[in-house]
């Protein structure tokens, strides 16, 4: 079952490099490593031969799952966001309401995520709870931490 995933350009890029290098660079690596530990005897208890084969195995996988995200990426305009309610690709101010602390986060996709960056999947619990508020409304946050509540302060574009 495949979902549409929503990146902008540059994560499509990124993405589409890193399947180059996967498969241009990685995957004859390994099938050198393969052809190197087959060279050196009985594969029965060769372990050299075992663990480049399990090594090929799981780059195949991240070769066929970054195939489907690819195949399913939708690139977006970051030109055309609205602005006027929390959707993906904006940027958030929120306070939350216990702590009286703000924080500001950009919603991006499941593949731009990054916390240190201040960039939250629209999947995360947070993203889950803010997605389509408008600036002033109060959000309640259902976390793995517990039930947060937050006021949406203002909403830009990323």
């Amino acid at each position: 079952m495949s979902t549409i995933q929503y990146v902008t350009k540059e994560t499509l890029a990124q993405m589409k490099a890193e399947l180059r290098r996967m498969r241009a660079v990685d995957r004859p690596a390994a099938s050198k490593a393969i052809a190197e530990a087959r060279e050196k005897g009985d594969l029965k208890e060769n372990a050299e031969y075992d663990a480049a084969k399990e090594t090929q195995g799981l780059l195949e996988a991240r070769i066929a799952a970054l195939e489907g995200v690819l195949a399913n990426a939708r690139v977006l305009d970051e030109s055309a966001i609205d602005t006027s309610k929390v959707s993906i690709l904006t940027k958030v101010t929120l306070t939350n309401l216990k702590t009286h602390k703000q924080v500001v986060y950009k919603i991006v996709s499941e593949n731009e995520a990054d916390l240190k960056a201040g960039k939250i999947s629209v999947t995360s619990p947070i993203g889950k709870g803010i997605l389509g508020k408008k600036a002033g409304e109060t959000a309640e946050v259902v976390a793995p931490a517990g039930t947060l509540n937050f006021r949406i302060d203002s909403i830009t574009a990323g």
